[in-house]
């Protein structure tokens, strides 16, 4: 069954030049040979940066290259400025394109380099780059990993005030535990304060256990142990409640063209109107 238009909008003529068309289909479209040469080099840019970037972080490779490394960076950056503004102008509606996702994504993988001429040091966030590689998903087609990717989200949505309250309740344990811990062992045995003890608290229910601070008491040893345990059974809360959320999600097909005017993505296979905006696809 076709998707009609979203009742109470009508679908616009795009009042965008030719060229701002051309432009988006370049950009954010993957079914033409140019827009999937023009992914693939923006894929193996945002690998050679994050590259550029570890290298930097090594002393000799700095010492030795530093000066490369830098001009290197800045020219990724450029580039990158260049393509983020050519995305603003492309799309119909640059405000949705801009609070998006991959807008976000897109703005962090720039704004590293620019703060680093006041910070010093902060050009080595510029690894968040590597979050631009999620959109191959879109370029190799995957349409099988999107959907679920797609459902995934949707299931964790769902699932949201429940974790929520799952997370207070595992708060309000550890806070109860690690302030128990405190009264029972004591400065002596290294629980030197509540905040302390609480910390001790999260590594055992999470069953990471440092070892940086253990119970020296039998009392304080078999709370310990009752925490362990306990940490054991709320793993499998959060996972429960994300598959029962999964289990409920519609299994609909999921196509990878975007918006031309909220360059939204997601949309069914059938879909003739984005879900988001109304703009005729």
């Amino acid at each position: 069954m076709m998707r009609t238009q979203p009742e109470g909008q009508r679908a616009k003529p795009s009042l965008r030049s030719p060229w701002r068309l051309a432009l988006h289909e370049v950009i954010f479209e993957a079914d033409t040979p140019a827009g999937k040469g023009f992914d693939v080099i923006l894929i193996i840019s945002i690998l050679a940066s994050v590259i550029a970037v570890m290298l930097d972080s090594i002393a000799n490779v700095r010492f030795a290259y530093g000066g490369l490394l830098y001009r290197i960076e800045w020219f990724f950056t450029l580039l990158f400025t260049i393509e983020y503004l050519m995305r603003i102008v492309c799309v119909g509606r640059p405000l949705h394109y801009a609070i998006s996702f991959y807008g976000i994504v897109d703005l962090l993988a720039i704004i590293p380099t620019y703060l680093s001429l006041i910070l010093p040091g902060s050009q080595f966030l510029l690894v968040i780059r590597i979050l631009r590689i999620l959109r191959i998903f879109r370029i190799l087609k995957l349409v099988p990993y999107l959907k679920e990717a797609h459902l995934l989200l949707k299931a964790l949505k769902a699932s949201g005030r429940k974790i929520a309250v799952f997370l207070y309740t595992v708060l309000t344990l550890v806070v109860i535990f690690g302030s128990l811990m405190y009264v029972i062992e004591g400065e002596i045995n290294g629980f030197t304060s509540i905040p302390r003890s609480i910390y001790w608290a999260i590594v055992t229910l999470t069953t990471v256990g440092y070892g940086d601070i253990s119970p020296q008491t039998n009392i304080g040893q078999s709370v310990a142990s009752i925490v362990m345990i306990l940490g054991y059974a709320i793993i499998a809360v959060p996972t429960g409640i994300v598959t029962v959320e999964m289990s409920h999600s519609f299994n609909t097909p999921i196509s990878t063209q975007a918006c031309p005017e909220c360059s939204a993505e997601g949309h069914d296979t059938d879909a003739r109107y984005c879900k988001f905006c109304g703009a005729a696809l």
